[in-house]
């Protein structure tokens, strides 16, 4: 059975200054890789139908034995919407011969004006089985407090 996991967070920033992080590749980099892990993109086109190929890397991977390689996670996403200062909607796959990874997992980044900022909305549905749901939230709750501090830098 497909799996969904949310999460969110009020991020003291205005929904355009959150979009504009959300699809500039410096700043994917900077603040979306979790804990414990760094990113590069291979390629990046941030259009409807555009896509990228993300590479994180685990700092010590001996804890945490990638889904492509023992180091590293890489990620082949398209995106199939983006409606600025509102919503993103991507589909990726994760580059795995383990049939755990397999299957294509949707990440929708919704953004709402609220007192004090931007709620913040991240729906993944479709996770593979091989992710599980506490290391899921963990890296959703790491990626968005690294958003937060990154907007207010």
């Amino acid at each position: 059975m497909a799996r969904t996991d949310t999460a969110s967070r009020v991020i003291p920033a205005s929904p355009e200054r959150v979009y504009a992080a959300l699809i500039d590749p410096h700043a994917l980099t900077t603040w979306m890789p979790p804990e414990g892990m760094s990113g590069r993109f291979e390629h990046f086109d941030a259009r409807p139908g555009g896509s990228y190929r993300m590479v994180l890397t685990y700092t010590d991977a001996s804890g945490a034995p990638g889904k492509t390689t023992d180091a590293s996670d890489v990620v082949d996403a398209h995106f199939v919407e983006l409606v600025p200062d509102e919503r993103i909607v991507l589909a990726g796959d994760f580059v795995s011969d383990d049939p755990a990874y397999a299957g294509s997992m949707t990440m929708t980044w919704e953004l709402t004006g609220v007192e004090g900022g931007t709620r913040v909305e991240i729906r993944a549905e479709n996770v593979p089985d091989g992710i599980s749901a506490e290391d899921h939230a963990a890296g959703f709750a790491s990626s968005l407090a690294n958003l937060a501090g990154y907007l207010q830098s």
